[in-house]
């Protein structure tokens, strides 16, 4: 029969360390309706016509999507093009606002679907369908269609560059409170960051490699350079409200997985010697 355990305040801050690598049991989320949607858009009604455009110009996309995958009847000519169109849209929004993080999250997420997850490698061209280079996350726009070199090496650093400005506008200092909106905003750059990194470790797991064109630091990085990543920014995605973040921020990280097995080790030793 298991005896009873009682941990201490400190022995649950250390397994909630291991569990989270990034938590820490002094700080949390303080959120503040009454704080403006964006701290860099005070203005409500500044705020409500930038967020209505940058509305459109996802519904356009989420659109040209539907047709895409058969699922709503054709109304565009060429869903591709009207999808870059948007994109574009989100550009001259991004230009105009340069401090809106929100613009420059869903420009990330949509460049991503156009080229894929695949994005900061060196491109596959396929020869057949059997050749067709695998991508971990949802089935990029443009797979197997004409987009050039250039393209993807700047459309690699676009999507990084955009997320890392979101996550450094809506990022609090210290503990300070935070708009829910703004938090939201925050955990979902965090987040796809992280899906990012942790779909280009798989990728280089499987015999990929990056491209050196791509003007950016991972570049540089190795397959765990990409997991680690990954974890850090699950962690601050599930720290500013992701649940799902918060859950793989373990699963990705190869030392807290590895000093997890060793506690629930030592613990069975401890506790349950007859096991």
């Amino acid at each position: 029969m298991a005896a009873n355990i009682t941990l201490s305040r400190r022995d649950i801050d250390v397994l909630g360390k291991i569990r989270d690598p990034e938590s820490n049991p002094e700080s949390g989320l303080r959120l503040d309706m009454s704080l403006p949607k964006d701290p860099h858009v005070a203005d409500n009604s500044e705020y409500a016509a930038i967020s209505h455009k940058e509305r459109e110009f996802i519904l356009s996309m989420q659109q040209a999507e539907m047709e895409l995958a058969g699922l709503k009847q054709k109304t565009l000519s060429d869903p591709v093009e009207a999808y870059r169109t948007s994109v574009v849209g989100l550009g001259r929004l991004i230009a105009d606002h340069p401090q809106y993080a929100s613009a420059r999250n869903n420009r990330a997420q949509a460049m991503r679907r156009l080229f894929g997850d695949d994005v900061l490698l060196e491109h596959v061209v396929p020869e057949g369908p059997e050749d067709h280079p695998r991508n971990t996350g949802a089935e990029a726009i443009l797979q197997g269609t004409a987009a050039g070199e250039q393209e993807r090496i700047e459309a690699a650093a676009t999507v990084l560059s955009d997320l890392d400005r979101a996550i450094a506008l809506l990022m609090p200092t210290s503990n300070s409170p935070m708009s829910p909106t703004a938090a939201k905003t925050l955990s979902l750059a965090f987040t796809q960051r992280a899906a990012l990194y942790y779909a280009t470790s798989k990728l280089i797991a499987s015999g990929r490699q990056c491209s050196a064109k791509v003007d950016r630091p991972e570049a540089r990085w190795s397959k765990v350079d990409f997991e680690e990543a990954a974890s850090r920014d699950f962690a601050m995605g599930g720290r500013f409200g992701n649940e799902i973040a918060r859950g793989l921020a373990v699963g990705t990280n190869p030392v807290a997985k590895l000093c997890g097995q060793m506690v629930q080790q030592m613990m069975k030793s401890e506790y349950e010697p007859e096991m």
